[in-house]
């Protein structure tokens, strides 16, 4: 078996890549820059997604590919960049794909291809695109997911998409390390929206179980044919208080003062705008728009349609997840 992951030095093409090597598949892993791999049966090479004939080169010999690359946004200055890289990449994917007769293809789509800005409560696969999005990131997700799906044996390519809902564990180089960075600044002593609110989580090691359930699950016949499937831990749990659970493991304050979501909102908005007008991008790391409707919402979704067809069962738990990550943490 010979498997190409896209966004290898990703947090999460990083962990599909050492699962996939650990099991003995050869595994070429594609992204822009090296994460300096020493397993034996993988290798690197570096590629920009908007290069097509670099693309189809890359997946030369392929049997399967796990798309995990995506140019992550919320920010709506620069959008161009983000649809070209998550959209377009993903067309020269499948192009390249269909050319070279590879059969699988598996896309780690979001949770918030299906998010508009309203609560969202045990949402399944049969919720609609929304018809307006909040964030370029969002809305392109949505768009190469749509891709890969039509995709689905049209020419010979065999494709699914996995949706997961904020991807943690070891490794993470965004989520907790930017918690954590506030926190230790002294930047984190307030917190945005209604602390009842439930998001869904998805420790690493399910998200990757399955990604590969999903591909073994392809082929003529395949239940996971076409298909698109949330993938979290199925243990919903206040944004606030999970955010707590890491701070308390390594011994900083939780926030306590609580942010009106108008104040919170209205705040983004003037940041966003005046940085779009200097021409200067707005750091991920400051709360967006996007990301302060996000914590003011329920978004959590069930997992019975991938446990149904592909026997996906989240074996690590939410706590057990916290504890290994804050474990990883305390070493680095």
């Amino acid at each position: 078996m010979h498997a190409v992951v896209t966004g290898s030095s990703g947090f999460v093409g990083r962990h599909v890549v050492s699962r996939l090597a650990e099991s003995g598949v050869t595994v070429t892993a594609l992204d822009v820059a090296s994460a300096g791999t020493s397993e034996a049966n993988v290798t690197e090479k570096t590629v920009d997604l908007r290069d097509r004939e670099a693309v189809k080169k890359a997946l030369i010999g392929a049997d399967v590919v796990y798309h995990a690359a995506s140019r992550v946004q919320t920010r709506k200055t620069g959008a161009d960049e983000v649809f070209d890289i998550n959209v377009g990449g993903t067309q020269n994917l499948l192009d390249s794909c269909s050319e070279l007769e590879i059969r699988k293809f598996v896309y780690v789509s979001s949770a918030s291809v299906v998010y508009g800005g309203a609560d969202i409560e045990k949402g399944d696969e049969f919720l609609p695109y929304p018809t307006s999005f909040h964030a370029p990131y969002a809305e392109s997700k949505m768009k190469a997911e749509a891709l890969v799906l039509r995709e689905n044996d049209r020419r010979g390519v065999y494709t699914c998409a996995v949706r997961p809902h904020i991807v943690f564990g070891p490794g993470d180089k965004r989520f907790f390390p930017a918690v954590l960075g506030r926190a230790k600044s002294g930047k984190l002593k307030a917190y945005v929206g209604d602390p009842k609110k439930l998001s869904d989580f998805t420790y690493i090691d399910n998200l990757v179980d399955g990604l590969v359930l999903a591909a073994d699950a392809l082929g003529p016949g395949g239940k996971a044919n076409g298909q698109a499937y949330f993938v979290t831990n199925g243990e919903p749990t206040p944004f606030w208080e999970f955010v707590g659970k890491l701070l308390d493991g390594v011994g900083y304050a939780r926030p306590t003062i609580r942010v009106p979501f108008p104040i919170a909102f209205t705040t983004a908005a003037i940041r966003e705008a005046i940085d779009a007008v200097r021409g200067i991008p707005t750091s991920e790391e400051s709360l967006t728009r996007f990301t302060i409707r996000y914590l003011t919402t329920h978004h959590y979704f069930t997992h019975q349609k991938a446990t149904a067809d592909l026997g996906y069962k989240p074996r690590v738990s939410l706590d057990e997840g916290i504890r290994r990550t804050i474990e990883q943490l305390k070493r680095t």
